[in-house]
């Protein structure tokens, strides 16, 4: 049994007098200790309410979830709030994609570091303090001890997204999730958080599951791969099938638009025509069809399934050719070996 399972998972947003909003739609997954998961897509695709689904921390009311989530044997979503809040910060962490509203704006920064340290390892206030700063200085903010003393709108925003790294890992959890974890970071920082998340992985068997639009990071990081569209997976692989011989059309659109710099001078880009908000509804079709370049009428009248092929799981109708996948995936060889 894997560390994290998830199986089925399905959250709708409900809203009175409007139809309902299928944010996630029938997720299964599962990482292992001391794996690396990512979920890639675009914004809207669902990967952050997955997470907050798996953290417990979707709202009550106005929501339906189904499905199954298990973490160490526990169902996650049969928890009561007492036990599920012992879990997270201790167990379960997570580093949430916008530090400004996730940081409470009036409390210091140090007690904010120093909370999950007293809370779930039982520090007094000078141990907590004292590693507060270690972990400050872990995370590559300068001059730790005066940091705690200050406000989140006194820290730049790179700054901010580290100081929740550090919350997330003060107990060295056996999950971690990070949402866009390296978003507002300069590339030096990247770097150095991106083997922060590395050593946590292979030092102490952390499962780690990353979202990100960076499939560069990913392509360095993560052992297996979920390409959402739509509040369902198109494609799941492990990194260096997904990269090397990618099949949706989806999939080949994203690394496809990814700018190289070792393209010719004026060289336009590849974007993916249309927007996210252009699909269609997953239970008679295909959501990716409208901005397909591979559609089919069945893609706009049959859902199509997810299964195997090969090495991964597929969903489409009209998968990219191998060799036009090879093509694509010369790119990602690139990706891979760097």
């Amino acid at each position: 049994m894997a560390l994290l399972e998830v199986s089925d998972l399905s959250v709708t947003f409900l809203r009175r007098g409007r139809r309902d909003v299928h944010a996630v739609d029938g997720v299964s997954f599962a990482v292992d200790a001391g794996e690396t998961l990512g979920l890639v897509g675009e914004s809207g695709s669902g990967k952050s309410v997955t997470s907050l689904a798996v953290m417990g921390l979707l709202p009550s009311r106005g929501i339906r979830i189904s499905g199954e989530v298990t973490f160490d044997g526990r169902s996650l979503l049969r928890l009561k709030d007492k036990d599920l809040r012992d879990l997270r910060g201790r167990d379960m962490a997570m580093v949430f994609q916008d530090p400004l509203s996730s940081l409470n704006p009036v409390v210091p920064i140090g007690t904010q570091v120093t909370e999950v340290l007293v809370r779930h390892r039982n520090m007094s206030g000078n141990d907590a303090r004292r590693e507060a700063a270690r972990l400050l200085d872990l995370v590559g903010i300068p001059d730790p001890e005066r940091r705690l003393k200050e406000y989140p709108h006194q820290l730049s925003g790179g700054m901010r997204q580290r100081a929740l790294i550090a919350m997330a890992v003060a107990c060295e959890p056996r999950l971690l999730i990070a949402d866009e974890p390296t978003t507002a970071l300069d590339v030096t920082i990247q770097a150095q958080i991106l083997e922060l998340l590395k050593g946590l992985v292979r030092e102490q068997g952390t499962a780690l599951m990353l979202i990100t639009h960076d499939l560069g990071v990913v392509a360095g990081l993560c052992d297996q791969v979920n390409v959402m569209y739509s509040g369902r997976i198109v494609e799941q692989a492990d990194r260096r099938t997904l990269f090397v011989l990618p099949r949706h059309p989806y999939t080949t659109g994203l690394l496809g638009s990814i700018p190289r710099l070792d393209s010719a001078e004026g060289a336009p880009l590849q974007p993916i025509p249309g927007s996210p908000t252009d699909t269609l509804p997953w239970p008679s079709a295909c959501a990716f069809a409208p901005r397909c370049p591979r559609r089919l009428e069945v893609c706009t009248t049959v859902t199509p399934a997810l299964e195997p092929d090969g090495p991964r799981w597929l969903r489409c109708h009209n998968p990219v050719p191998a060799e036009e996948a090879a093509a694509v995936g010369a790119e990602g060889r690139r990706e891979v070996a760097g």
